[in-house]
């Protein structure tokens, strides 16, 4: 039985415990868990015999097969590198760390050196599968590719970001244009997805991202695109919450054990 730790034990977080729980994530064994306020981590391990730790070190002796990110990118380039080497595989949700290419790389050859893996889970979008194939077809014809991805969401979801003016409560309007490095490094929490959809097409520097503010919008609408010779394909995922993020991890762990893997 493969064992895993939870880093960041807010909302999604929760998500995760409560689908090991309910027996969904019957092939794993949750040992630790850990966040920046120890009350969350007592509360989260309550009711199984995992332990709540004061800091990500101990999670790293302890060993453990998985460690899954859901609290900031800060937090996941503090430890990912370290566990890595340790031969322990991450499961990040503040993927918009990786668009750091310095960082990227490091984790990579840490992920090798130590035997582990980075496993990217799809979030709040999905189409991994197809657009990473596209992209190794284009790659390996030397055919052109465009890669992006068009957000659209409410305009109080961009409040406290450098991005929100009043007049967005009134209007549709494109807030932001460019590509998803930028994006990621403008609002460090609101385009994680942006920058995984980048990864698994063109990269960051390359892949574009698009945000546009609608009036009394409720949560978010990615749509994902990717275009080269002869090929298209768009994925649309609308969400309503951010729960469907803390899914995906329970899916890909799902995945990760089962007989029969879906990619």
């Amino acid at each position: 039985m493969k064992t895993f730790a939870i880093v960041g034990c807010g909302h999604l977080g929760k998500i995760v415990r409560e689908a090991y729980g309910k027996g969904l994530l019957d092939s794993y064994r949750l040992v630790a868990a850990c966040s920046m306020k120890k009350e969350d981590a007592i509360a989260l391990v309550e009711g199984t015999d995992a332990k709540a730790v004061d800091s990500i070190d101990e999670i790293i002796a302890m060993k453990v097969d998985y460690i899954i990110e859901t609290a900031a990118i800060a937090c996941l380039k503090d430890f990912a590198v370290k566990a890595l080497e340790e031969g322990i595989s991450i499961i990040p949700l503040s993927i918009g760390a990786f668009a750091d290419e310095d960082f990227k790389a490091s984790a990579c050859k840490a992920a090798l050196e130590g035997g582990a893996r980075i496993h990217i889970p799809s979030g709040a979008v999905g189409g991994f599968d197809a657009i990473n194939t596209l992209a190794l077809m284009a790659q390996a014809n030397g055919w052109p590719i465009k890669a992006g991805i068009h957000t659209h969401k409410g305009p109080d979801s961009l409040k406290r970001t450098p991005l929100y003016e009043d007049g967005l409560q009134q209007a549709e309007k494109t807030v932001f244009t460019g590509s998803t490095k930028e994006a990621i490094a403008l609002l460090p929490t609101k385009v994680n997805v942006a920058v995984a959809s980048a990864l698994a097409s063109i990269g960051p520097e390359k892949a574009t991202a698009t945000i546009t503010s609608v009036p009394g919008f409720i949560g978010d609408d990615h749509c994902i695109t990717v275009e080269t010779e002869g090929l298209k394909a768009v994925a649309d995922i609308y969400s309503a919450t951010s729960d469907i993020a803390a899914w995906s991890i329970v899916a890909l762990l799902r995945n990760l054990a089962s007989p029969m893997v879906f990619f």
